[in-house]
């Protein structure tokens, strides 16, 4: 393990609650019905989170939305409409996704408290950095950007969706049948994220009292970390995959019309190495020499 990072005892930039939740976005991808999303708002807007992005809706979001949105109606006016989940994630540099089980090729899977945890340690160390750097300043501030992902009303999401997730959430239910209606879901993961968020925030606790407090893990779950650069998007992610498939191609190490879960693979294999930027700059330098040099 590289001990670059700073120490959880070393100094932390202090953030708010609404430092951090500002960090965060909802995505609803391809809704059915429109009062779900005015439902999630309100959710959101209970827990504190003011950024709704909703991917190819079905319908569009109508006066249902609003009077299911409640207080919650300003983040459907600011809400933003994509026609695709890649576009929706494309400059973020931690995803998760909702999940109600595991699927085809699975990613770690955390509680929704686990969660919270390493997206506000992924901010503190994001901003520690940035200082360091001299990366922050009064006109340009640098924060992450971090996503969370909900599927369809009938079927969440898909596992070629799950797979853009370096964490999928999964909460605690009923075994036998531990599904949530979409806006429930946003409002238990909020809850917890929200609670997870003021306890966070108090400078007076430190850093690993309050994750013993807070957090008991069950699981074996390798947490993202941050570098000495910034971490990568999750288009350059999608980017390096896709470059990495064709030269594979290309170097006949894999079938065109046959690539089965080799882009899955390889997407998962870039999650779990966590590149940063520099990193990112190598891979795609090495990918273009073998490239050229397999074209002549």
């Amino acid at each position: 393990m590289r001990n670059d990072l700073p120490s959880s005892t070393a100094p932390i930039k202090a953030h708010s609650v609404i430092d951090y939740l500002s960090c965060l976005q909802v995505v609803m991808v391809n809704t059915t019905l429109p009062a779900n999303i005015g439902s999630a708002a309100r959710a959101m807007h209970t827990m504190g989170l003011s950024r709704l992005t909703v991917v190819d809706p079905k319908l569009p979001i109508d006066e249902t939305s609003v009077s299911h949105a409640a207080g919650g109606s300003d983040l459907l006016s600011s809400a933003m409409i994509v026609p695709t989940l890649e576009s929706a994630i494309a400059d973020c540099q931690l995803v998760f996704a909702a999940s109600s089980r595991s699927r085809h090729m699975p990613r770690p899977v955390v509680t929704p408290t686990q969660a919270a945890n390493i997206m506000f340690d992924f901010i503190d160390k994001q901003s520690t950095l940035d200082i360091a750097n001299d990366n922050v300043s009064a006109q340009s501030p640098s924060k992450p950007n971090i996503a969370i992902l909900f599927g369809r009303e009938d079927r969440g999401l898909t596992n070629e969706e799950l797979a853009y997730a370096d964490y999928h959430i999964q909460i605690d239910a009923n075994p036998a049948y531990p599904v949530l209606n979409v806006a429930s879901a946003v409002q238990v993961i909020a809850s917890f994220i929200f609670a997870y968020a003021q306890t966070h925030s108090q400078p007076a606790r430190s850093r690993d009292n309050e994750l013993e407090a807070a957090v008991q893990p069950t699981l074996d779950v390798h947490l993202r970390q941050q570098w000495d650069e910034p971490a990568i998007t999750q288009q350059q992610q999608q980017q390096l995959t896709q470059r990495m498939t064709e030269l594979m191609v290309q170097r006949g190490l894999a079938d065109s019309e046959h690539l089965k879960s080799l882009p899955s693979r390889l997407s998962r294999l870039g999650s779990r190495l966590q590149l940063d930027q520099k990193e990112y700059q190598l891979l795609s330098a090495l990918i273009a020499k073998l490239s050229k040099d397999g074209g002549n």
